[in-house]
C-alpha cells in the first residue's frame, strides 16, 4: 500500500513554488520556512486534510504564518458564567485602571520619586492612603499576589518560630498548591491544632508556647463546611493574640471592600470587618472581588508593616508600575461605593439584575436568529469564582445554541478570532451573559456570527 505522506512536498519545493514564494514579500524567509514546516507537519499527521494544490498549500502556510505571529496571550470572551474565572484572568480591569496603565506605561512616572520633597520616595505610597482609608488599617503594603503576601508576613514575623493554624483551614488553592506548603516556605514552623471539622479556643491556648510567633487564620474561600463543625472567629483569635502577645495573621483572600448583601451575596466578610477585629495583619488579593490587577495586599498594624518593608523579600516580591497604576485607579473608585458597583466590571457583573442580563441575552439571540442560527434564551445559574462565595448561585441568563454536534460548535467558538469560552449542559452550548462585561456585547455578537457562519 502507498502511504499518502510519501507524496507530501519538501520544504524547499514549497518555498520555491510561486504561490508560497509570494509570501516572502511580507515576511522574512526564515519565518515563511518555519510556517512551511508547520504546514507539512500538520499534513503528515492528518493526510486526509492535506492541501491538494499550490493554492491550498499557500493558504495552509499563510495560516501557519499568522498563527506564529499571533501573541499567545490574547483576549477571550468569558461566556462560562463564572465571573472571576482564574483560568481566564479573573477580574477585568475598570476603564480608569486601563487609562492609568496607558498614562504610566507611555513615558516616565514618579514611581519612586517624591515630588514634594524632590527626592527618592516609595512605590507603595501611591496606594497606601487609599487602602488605609478604605480598610481603616494603620498602614499597608502591596506585593505581587496573595500567596506572596502570606509568605512575606510569616517570614517577617515568624521565621524559625511557630505559627499556629487550624487543621480545618489547611486548604488547597488553585493549581494544586496547598496553604501549608506555601506557609512552610516562609521559614515558619507550622503547628496544627484542632481537627478538620472542629477547632476551639482551647486548642489554640494549649498550643501557645515560648516559640509561638503567630496565629494564622485562613478564610475558607473556595469551599464550605456544614454539619458538625466549629471554628474560632477572627475576633476571638485577635483578642487571644493581644492577651498572649502573639501576632494574628488573617489570610482573607477575596479582597472584598464593600458589603454585597444588598445584592443577594451574603457571608463574605469585608476587609474593613477583618481589620476592625484587631488582627495584626490582613492579606488579600487585588484581582478577585476588589476587581483590580493581580496583587497581594497587606493591611494592618503600623509596626508590623514597617517590619515587612524592611524585609529583603519585599524587594523580590514587589509589584511594577503598571500594577501600582491600575490598583491605585481601582481603589479610587471605592471612595464612592455606588460608583464602584457600576464601574468595577467584576462588581457590575455580579450585581446586575437578572432581568437586565436576560434582556442582553435576548438581543444576542435576536442577532443570531436573524442569520438563521438556532438559538434560544434559557435561565442559568452563574458563580462568583476566584474562591469567593463558594456556595453562591447567581440567577443568570444564557443563549443556548442548538446543534447536532455540540463539541464541534464549542470548538468553533473557542477557535474564533477572539475565542468565545462557553460551557455545555443539557446537550446545548451555553453563552452565559452574566460573565460578559456589557461593553463587549456587540463584539461578542459579531464574533459568534463569524464563527458559526
Amino acid at each position: 500500500m502507498t502511504d499518502a505522506r510519501r507524496g507530501l512536498p519538501s520544504v524547499g519545493g514549497l518555498l520555491e513554488s510561486d504561490s508560497v514564494r509570494a509570501l516572502l514579500a511580507s515576511a522574512p524567509r526564515t519565518a515563511v520556512a518555519a510556517a512551511v514546516r508547520i504546514a507539512i507537519d500538520r499534513a503528515r499527521q492528518d493526510p486526509r486534510s492535506a492541501p491538494r494544490n499550490g493554492d491550498e498549500w499557500a493558504e495552509a502556510v499563510r495560516g501557519a504564518l499568522a498563527a506564529r505571529e499571533r501573541l499567545s496571550l490574547r483576549p477571550v470572551f468569558n461566556a462560562t458564567g463564572i465571573v472571576l474565572h482564574t483560568n481566564l484572568g479573573r477580574a477585568p480591569l475598570p476603564d480608569v485602571a486601563l487609562a492609568a496603565i496607558r498614562d504610566v506605561a507611555t513615558g516616565y512616572s514618579n514611581l519612586e520619586y517624591d515630588l514634594d520633597r524632590g527626592e527618592r520616595g516609595s512605590r507603595y505610597a501611591h496606594c497606601v492612603e487609599a487602602l488605609c482609608e478604605l480598610t481603616e488599617a494603620e498602614d499597608a503594603i502591596v506585593v505581587n499576589n496573595c500567596a506572596a503576601a502570606l509568605v512575606l508576613a510569616l517570614n517577617t514575623l515568624a521565621e524559625g518560630r511557630d505559627a499556629i493554624v487550624s487543621r480545618g483551614e489547611l486548604i488547597e488553592i488553585g493549581g494544586g498548591f496547598r496553604v501549608p506548603d506555601i506557609m512552610a516556605k516562609s521559614g515558619a514552623r507550622l503547628v496544627e491544632v484542632g481537627t478538620t471539622n472542629r477547632t476551639r479556643v482551647a486548642d489554640y491556648l494549649a498550643a501557645i508556647a515560648e516559640q509561638t510567633a503567630a496565629i494564622v487564620k485562613v478564610h475558607l474561600s473556595n469551599f464550605a463546611m456544614a454539619g458538625f463543625v466549629a471554628d474560632v472567629s477572627l475576633a476571638e483569635l485577635a483578642a487571644l493574640g493581644r492577651e498572649r502577645g502573639v501576632a494574628v495573621l488573617y489570610d482573607f483572600g477575596s479582597g472584598l471592600l464593600i458589603n454585597l448583601e444588598p445584592y443577594g451575596l451574603a457571608g463574605e466578610p469585608t476587609a474593613r470587618d477583618a481589620v476592625r477585629t484587631g488582627a495584626t495583619l490582613v492579606v488579600m488579593s487585588g484581582d478577585k472581588l476588589l476587581g483590580g490587577p493581580q496583587a497581594g495586599i497587606i493591611v494592618g498594624a503600623r509596626e508590623a508593616i514597617a517590619r515587612l518593608r524592611a524585609n529583603p523579600l519585599t524587594r523580590a516580591l514587589r509589584v511594577d508600575k503598571l500594577t501600582i497604576a491600575a490598583l491605585g485607579a481601582t481603589l479610587a473608585l471605592y471612595r464612592d461605593q455606588s460608583r464602584a458597583v457600576v464601574e468595577v466590571p467584576a462588581l457590575a457583573m455580579l450585581t446586575a439584575p437578572v432581568a437586565h442580563v436576560r434582556k442582553r441575552a435576548e438581543r444576542l439571540r435576536g442577532r443570531l436568529a436573524a442569520r438563521g442560527i438556532d438559538a434560544t434564551v434559557t435561565d442559568t445559574e452563574a458563580g462568583v469564582g476566584g474562591g469567593a462565595f463558594p456556595t453562591a448561585r447567581i440567577p443568570s441568563a444564557a443563549v443556548a445554541l442548538g446543534a447536532s454536534d455540540t463539541a464541534a460548535t464549542e470548538q468553533r467558538l473557542r477557535r474564533a478570532g477572539t475565542p468565545v469560552i462557553t460551557r455545555t449542559a443539557g446537550g446545548v452550548v451555553l453563552i452565559d451573559l452574566r460573565s460578559i462585561p456589557e461593553r463587549e456585547d456587540e463584539s461578542l455578537a459579531d464574533t459568534v456570527l463569524a464563527a458559526l457562519a
